[in-house]
């Protein structure tokens, strides 16, 4: 069975419907869109592993939306399911942040073993994270700059990692209390701003390297 989180996004609901229950029964927990409006705000607050996105959208084509958020730092893996089946279409797909590409009308059998696989391939290649000299090491849970170890607290280490995983996304207070300090009775934003200070002196002492940005009365962004 699949712990993965999926996103489908596709504005016929028969397809969602049939999407939604052949993942499920994979062992998927499957999130449903019929449009683009909350898919940023599912980003935000989910642990998304994959988006099965259609191209023609209500208001919006699929592929210049998640072109967008390529640029706005979000990189969930994500494959086109669309009616869009001319090479020029299926490039111009690839070109725009897509991992993977299906045209419809899909072979199911297919479609799941190319999400499997997708979802599996993605998933090692997160067991190393790289940000400029910094080196998030799954395995053993560490920190590395420029080679060397960094020694950091649990609450330290969730943080940066949180931060590593949302590169070049503007993060508030309020998200990062809810997804670092989740178990945590002491919620108040005055205790990002203290652990955030004291995760600055054990990466970047000097502050020269500026990966952290406060951005006044919106939270912090990891760049």
């Amino acid at each position: 069975m699949n712990d993965a989180t999926i996103l489908l996004v596709e504005d016929e609901e028969d397809i969602l419907d049939l999407l939604e229950y052949t993942l499920s029964k994979e062992g998927y927990d499957v999130i449903t869109c019929l449009d683009t409006s909350n898919v940023q705000n599912i980003l935000d607050e989910e642990d998304i592993a994959l988006i099965l996105m259609d191209r023609n959208l209500p208001g919006v084509e699929g592929s210049r939306y998640i072109e967008s958020l390529r640029n706005q730092g979000y990189n969930t893996p994500v494959i086109y399911v669309s009616a869009k089946n001319s090479d020029d279409d299926i490039l111009e797909g690839f070109e725009r942040g897509a991992d993977d590409y299906i045209t419809k009308p899909f072979n199911m059998n297919l479609l799941k073993a190319r999400v499997k696989a997708l979802i599996k391939r993605t998933t090692k290649m997160q067991d190393i994270l790289k940000h400029r000299d910094i080196t998030y090491n799954a395995t053993n849970k560490t920190f590395s700059i420029e080679g060397r170890e960094v020694k950091l607290t649990h609450l330290e280490h969730d943080l940066l990692l949180e931060f590593m995983k949302n590169i070049n996304v503007l993060l508030s207070r309020h998200i990062l209390l809810e997804r670092v300090w989740s178990d945590s009775l002491d919620k108040k934003e005055k205790t990002v701003n203290v652990a955030i200070k004291r995760l600055k002196e054990h990466i970047d002492p000097t502050g020269e390297k500026n990966y952290i940005q406060a951005v006044r009365g919106e939270g912090y962004i990891f760049c």
